[in-house]
Protein backbone atom coordinates (compact mmCIF):
# COMPACT_ATOMS: atom_id res chain seq x y z
CA UNK A 1 0.00 0.00 0.00
CA UNK A 2 1.23 3.51 -0.98
CA UNK A 3 1.09 5.96 1.21
CA UNK A 4 2.26 9.69 0.82
CA UNK A 5 2.32 12.93 3.50
CA UNK A 6 -0.75 15.16 3.49
CA UNK A 7 -1.59 18.63 5.62
CA UNK A 8 -5.23 19.59 5.97
CA UNK A 9 -6.34 22.86 7.06
CA UNK A 10 -9.76 22.96 7.84
CA UNK A 11 -11.83 26.30 9.39
CA UNK A 12 -15.04 25.48 11.12
CA UNK A 13 -17.63 27.84 12.08
CA UNK A 14 -17.25 30.09 14.66
CA UNK A 15 -21.03 29.68 16.66
CA UNK A 16 -19.15 26.33 18.26
CA UNK A 17 -18.68 25.88 21.69
CA UNK A 18 -15.22 24.17 22.49
CA UNK A 19 -16.70 21.06 23.61
CA UNK A 20 -18.70 21.06 19.90
CA UNK A 21 -15.17 21.99 17.83
CA UNK A 22 -12.91 19.45 20.17
CA UNK A 23 -15.74 16.57 19.06
CA UNK A 24 -15.84 17.86 15.26
CA UNK A 25 -11.93 17.57 14.94
CA UNK A 26 -11.82 14.14 16.90
CA UNK A 27 -14.85 13.22 14.03
CA UNK A 28 -12.52 13.69 11.05
CA UNK A 29 -8.95 12.06 12.88
CA UNK A 30 -10.84 8.86 13.60
CA UNK A 31 -12.80 8.68 9.91
CA UNK A 32 -8.43 9.13 8.74
CA UNK A 33 -7.39 6.16 11.63
CA UNK A 34 -10.31 3.91 10.12
CA UNK A 35 -9.25 4.16 7.16
CA UNK A 36 -5.88 3.55 8.09
CA UNK A 37 -4.18 6.37 8.02
CA UNK A 38 -1.26 7.43 10.35
CA UNK A 39 -2.31 10.79 12.14
CA UNK A 40 1.06 12.16 12.32
CA UNK A 41 -0.28 15.84 13.99
CA UNK A 42 -2.91 17.87 15.35
CA UNK A 43 -3.28 21.10 16.06
CA UNK A 44 -5.23 23.53 17.00
CA UNK A 45 -5.05 26.86 16.00
CA UNK A 46 -7.70 28.81 17.65
CA UNK A 47 -10.09 31.43 16.66
CA UNK A 48 -9.03 33.27 14.13
CA UNK A 49 -9.85 36.48 11.87
CA UNK A 50 -10.43 35.23 8.57
CA UNK A 51 -9.22 37.53 5.15
CA UNK A 52 -12.41 37.61 3.98
CA UNK A 53 -16.11 36.63 5.28
CA UNK A 54 -17.67 33.43 4.66
CA UNK A 55 -21.67 32.82 5.54
CA UNK A 56 -21.57 36.38 7.32
CA UNK A 57 -19.01 35.30 9.32
CA UNK A 58 -15.06 36.88 10.05
CA UNK A 59 -13.87 34.43 12.44
CA UNK A 60 -13.59 30.49 12.37
CA UNK A 61 -11.73 28.07 14.17
CA UNK A 62 -8.35 26.87 12.80
CA UNK A 63 -7.15 23.20 12.98
CA UNK A 64 -4.26 21.76 11.02
CA UNK A 65 -4.55 17.56 10.93
CA UNK A 66 -0.73 16.23 8.98
CA UNK A 67 -1.19 12.25 8.23
CA UNK A 68 0.52 9.66 5.90
CA UNK A 69 -2.52 7.99 3.80
CA UNK A 70 -2.81 6.17 0.94
CA UNK A 71 -3.96 8.42 -1.83
CA UNK A 72 -7.24 6.55 -2.19
CA UNK A 73 -8.68 7.69 1.20
CA UNK A 74 -8.30 11.30 -0.03
CA UNK A 75 -11.90 11.60 -1.68
CA UNK A 76 -13.41 10.24 1.02
CA UNK A 77 -12.03 12.42 3.90
CA UNK A 78 -12.60 15.54 1.69
CA UNK A 79 -16.43 14.20 0.87
CA UNK A 80 -17.40 14.34 4.83
CA UNK A 81 -15.59 17.64 4.95
CA UNK A 82 -18.43 18.96 2.50
CA UNK A 83 -21.09 16.62 4.28
CA UNK A 84 -20.64 18.67 7.47
CA UNK A 85 -22.17 22.00 8.16
CA UNK A 86 -19.84 23.17 10.77
CA UNK A 87 -17.10 23.32 8.70
CA UNK A 88 -16.57 26.43 6.47
CA UNK A 89 -13.67 25.63 3.98
CA UNK A 90 -10.72 22.88 3.88
CA UNK A 91 -7.97 22.67 1.81
CA UNK A 92 -5.22 19.34 1.97
CA UNK A 93 -2.36 19.24 0.11
CA UNK A 94 0.21 16.65 -0.68
CA UNK A 95 3.69 17.45 1.29
CA UNK A 96 6.56 16.50 -0.78
CA UNK A 97 10.33 16.02 0.96
CA UNK A 98 10.61 20.24 1.88
CA UNK A 99 7.39 20.19 3.31
CA UNK A 100 7.66 17.75 5.43
CA UNK A 101 11.31 18.65 6.44
CA UNK A 102 9.05 22.43 7.53
CA UNK A 103 6.38 20.18 9.06
CA UNK A 104 9.14 18.47 11.50
CA UNK A 105 10.65 21.63 12.50
CA UNK A 106 6.98 23.13 13.02
CA UNK A 107 5.87 19.95 15.25
CA UNK A 108 9.72 20.42 17.35
CA UNK A 109 8.74 24.54 17.93
CA UNK A 110 11.79 26.18 16.23
CA UNK A 111 9.95 28.46 14.74
CA UNK A 112 7.66 29.67 18.03
CA UNK A 113 11.69 29.84 20.04
CA UNK A 114 12.96 32.07 17.59
CA UNK A 115 10.07 34.81 18.01
CA UNK A 116 10.60 34.44 21.65
CA UNK A 117 13.93 35.19 22.10
CA UNK A 118 13.40 38.20 19.59
CA UNK A 119 10.55 39.29 22.64
CA UNK A 120 13.22 38.73 25.29
CA UNK A 121 15.57 40.34 23.51
CA UNK A 122 13.13 43.41 22.91
CA UNK A 123 12.98 43.77 26.74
Amino acid sequence: MFQRNYETVFILTPVLSDVQMKDTVDKFVNLLKEEGADVINVENWGLKKMAYTIDKKTTGFYVLVEFKADPTIIRKFELEFRRDEKVMRFLTTVLEKHGIAYAERRRKGEFNKKSEAKEEQAK
